[in-house]
């Protein structure tokens, strides 16, 4: 993807990255807020539990306003292709499915400060960027898993139909990558939901 060697490599990273990396930022953050702050457990599940949900939205709009958008410049149409461009072009490649951890970091980094403008309190931007972040791990684990695994859960069954129709037949649909709820409230949904049959390593 790219001419400098160096970045090249830095751009390749394997699935496992995220949960090494999220799992323990989670137990943090719910620690944080629980035991550091001391935030009722019944609050903190239902920080976390907002957390999750709120990243879900983001998740469907980011693909959807971002990741699909035409861009016209060059440098747009550029950070486009290295976001999300080249996972259309080459769907099976396993080492570029995650973001590489210098931007999924730096994109936690920053949210995490937003949340504490909204909040104005540490306890409770805690609790809520734990479910947040957890929210962007399942969303990455369950995109390598559609491309990679075929669990026999009919839940897993229906996400995974409806990204690889996105990939295959509708690409201006489907845009939930961990759930379909958001692409069933914006009338998204793929019209056809017929099973899809792709090249898989696995």
């Amino acid at each position: 993807m790219f001419e400098n060697k160096f970045l090249d490599f830095f751009s390749r990273i394997h699935f496992t990255s995220v949960p090494i990396l999220f799992v323990p930022i989670t137990g943090y953050f719910i620690y944080r807020s629980a035991i550091l702050f001391e935030v009722a457990w019944l609050m903190v599940a239902g920080l976390v539990f907002a957390g999750y949900f709120f990243w879900t939205l983001m998740e469907y709009c980011i693909h959807r306003y971002f990741f699909h958008k035409e861009f016209t410049t060059i440098l747009g149409k550029k950070i486009h292709y290295i976001a999300h461009g080249i996972h259309h072009d080459y769907p099976n490649d396993s080492l570029r499915l995650v973001m590489p951890p210098a931007i999924n970091l730096s994109l936690a980094f920053i949210f995490y400060w937003f949340f504490y403008a909204l909040f104005r309190n540490d306890g409770l931007t805690a609790g809520f960027f734990a479910g947040f972040v957890f929210g962007y791990m399942v969303y990455d684990l369950m995109h390598y898993a559609s491309h990679f695994y075929n669990f026999k859960n009919s839940w897993f069954q229906k996400v995974k139909r409806s990204h690889l129709l996105h990939h295959y037949r509708a690409p201006n649909s489907g845009y939930g990558l961990s759930t379909i709820f958001w692409d069933r409230v914006f009338g998204t949904t793929h019209p056809d939901t017929a099973r899809v049959e792709v090249p898989s390593s696995k």
